[in-house]
Parts: structure tokens; C-alpha cells; sequence
């Protein structure tokens, strides 16, 4: 049995981790959320997986849950807590170096003293886009002449990476990173900025899609049971102090692409425009760095393997808005 915390358990990505972990009845997981991106409605999230009894949860933020002194003693924790979204981020500037090192500092004491494992899902944006898009765990970390918010989310996960990795060196922490690349799929919802659940709700409703620039940044999209399935795989078989790219390479493909591929996948008639971000996010908002995986090092030392294809990962998170949709629990929409 194994007692596991997971903060930012339910968000997009933390939902369905901890649906994959709540399956083995002996694993006992505690979830803390300030629910601030969460992408479902909590009572219809639990209402889905059954309300299961091994699953318990605190609503609060990760700085204010440790500062209780009757924390219970973990074996696993699995860090996803964070600033997240190309626009998401934007409302936390200035302030995302201290939240994002805060709340790593804390549990990596936590675990120092507990003798806990961590595993901090960090983000690809670190590499500042690689060599022509393309990066892998040896790649340099380019930072930009440009400071921006996006930036600055970057350079806080990095510094959070550097401070796990130089730790694990000169102590007994046991910690293990990944770099996800572009996740999706069901519950993921347009707040934040995220490309696929806009581009679904627009084509579901007939609207035109809203491509940005020219739609040809590279993107390489994973579908979020693959990304979990990795993350637990790198809890359990992640070199301590290593970090692991986590991404479909298979499916590397435009935003247009994709745009595209929406359209046929969900049968739309929709036409496609293409639109300036700042007019819709604001003159913060900066596109990211194309950006593509090389994700040999998780699929040769973790045994990873993504299956799920572009098309997979559409019809999945069409299937689920329209779950929400229809039961009337859809908690955010597009315009």
C-alpha cells in the first residue's frame, strides 16, 4: 500500500493521474487543490470515478497545507501545483519565481524529513524552444533576450529543476523530473489559453476557428493518459536526480494542422481565420517556441511507450465536452 499526495490534483492533468491511481484500492491518495484551474467541476469529477473511499482532499494551496503541523506521513508525492497555460500564467507575473520555488523548497523539505519520493512534473518550456524546436534532456537551456511572462514561468520551473537535481546530489532526497510536452485530451478546457479544447468548442458550435499567427508553430500533442502513464512509470523507475521528456514525437504537427484535423475529426463545417493573440489575451501574451520531443531517454530507461495518435486524442476530448456538455456540468466555454 502507498500513501500518495498529489497537489494540483484536480486540475486537468491531476484528475486524471489520480484516477489511474485510485484503480489499485490499496493505494491511499490525498489530493490538494485550490481549485483555481480546475477544468471540472469538483462533485462531477467525483461523480465520474465513483467517489472512491482510498481518496481524500483538502482544498487549500500548497503553501497553507504545510504550514499545518499535523501533515500526514506520505510515501509518494507527485508535485503538478502550478501556474499553468500560455494565458493562464499571465495573471501570476511577477510573482511565479516565488510560488513555483516556494512550494518546491516546501515539499522537498517535507520529503528530506519524511524520507518521501517526489516526483515534480516541471515543463518543456525550459528548453526555450531547443534546436529548431526539437529537444532533448541534453539540450542547452536557451534563455531569450526578450523577458516575458512566459519567461519567466520557464525560468522559475528551471530554477525549481536545478535546486531538486543539485539536492538529490548532496543528500538523500529521491526526486525525479518531467518535461511534458503539449498535453490533451478530455477535461481540458480553454481556460489558460490551451489550443485543442478551443479549437473542439468552436468547431462544435459552428463558429470560425481562431488559428493564431499563420498556424505554423510545431507542436508535438500527447494524449494526457499517455503523459500519466509516464509520469507513474518515472515515479517508479526514474533515476533519482534525472529528468525525462515526456511527449508524442508521432504526433508532431502544426496548430493549422490541427485546426484542420478538428474539423474532420468532429465533421464541422467551420472555416478557419486566423487572428492575432494579443487582441485576444492582451499585449502580455507571447507565443511560444516551436517545440518537439525526443523522448528516448523516458522509453529506453522508463519503458514508456505513447499510443495514443492525434485523432485519438481529439475524439477523446470531444467525447468528454460533450459528456459535460449534455449533463450540463461544462465549466468553461469558449467564446
Amino acid at each position: 500500500m502507498s500513501n500518495i499526495l498529489i497537489t494540483g490534483g484536480f486540475g486537468f492533468l491531476g484528475t486524471a493521474l489520480a484516477e489511474k491511481l485510485l484503480m489499485d484500492k490499496s493505494n491511499k491518495v490525498h489530493i490538494v487543490d485550490d481549485l483555481s484551474t480546475s477544468p471540472i467541476f469538483l462533485e462531477d469529477f467525483l461523480d465520474v470515478i465513483g467517489h472512491p473511499i482510498n481518496l481524500s482532499y483538502d482544498i487549500t494551496t500548497v503553501d497553507n497545507y504545510f504550514k499545518n503541523n499535523k501533515i500526514p506521513i506520505y510515501d509518494e508525492i507527485y508535485h503538478l501545483a502550478s501556474p499553468v497555460g500560455p494565458a493562464g500564467v499571465l495573471k501570476h507575473a511577477g510573482k511565479m519565481v516565488r510560488e513555483v520555488v516556494r512550494d518546491t523548497y516546501t515539499l522537498m523539505d517535507y520529503c528530506l524529513n519524511h524520507n518521501a519520493k517526489l516526483l515534480d512534473v516541471s515543463t518543456s518550456e525550459v528548453y526555450g524552444g531547443g534546436v529548431e524546436g526539437y529537444c532533448s534532456e541534453d539540450t542547452s537551456k536557451v534563455v531569450p533576450a526578450k523577458t516575458t511572462v512566459r519567461l519567466e514561468y520557464a525560468i522559475a520551473k528551471l530554477a525549481a529543476e536545478t535546486a531538486l537535481i543539485n539536492t538529490c546530489a548532496v543528500t538523500n532526497l529521491e526526486a525525479i523530473i518531467v518535461r511534458p510536452f503539449n498535453i490533451s485530451g478530455p477535461r481540458q478546457s480553454p481556460l489558460g489559453g490551451f489550443v485543442l479544447p478551443r479549437f473542439i468548442q468552436l468547431a462544435d458550435a459552428g463558429k470560425p476557428i481562431t488559428v493564431f499567427g499563420q498556424g505554423d508553430q510545431i507542436r508535438a500533442f500527447t494524449h494526457v493518459s499517455d503523459m500519466v502513464n509516464g509520469i507513474i512509470l518515472a515515479m517508479a523507475k526514474g533515476k533519482i536526480g534525472s529528468a525525462y521528456n515526456l511527449g508524442n514525437v508521432r504526433n508532431k504537427t502544426t496548430i493549422l494542422d490541427l485546426a484542420i484535423r478538428v474539423k474532420k475529426v468532429l465533421k464541422s463545417n467551420s472555416e478557419i481565420i486566423f487572428v492575432d493573440p494579443k487582441k485576444i489575451y492582451g499585449p502580455l501574451y507571447e507565443e511560444a517556441n516551436d517545440k518537439y520531443p525526443d523522448a528516448t531517454r523516458a522509453e529506453m530507461e522508463l519503458g514508456w511507450s505513447p499510443d495514443y495518435t492525434i485523432d485519438d486524442t481529439i475524439r477523446d476530448a470531444f467525447l468528454e465536452y460533450k459528456r459535460q456538455l449534455e449533463k450540463g456540468t461544462l465549466k468553461h466555454k469558449t467564446d
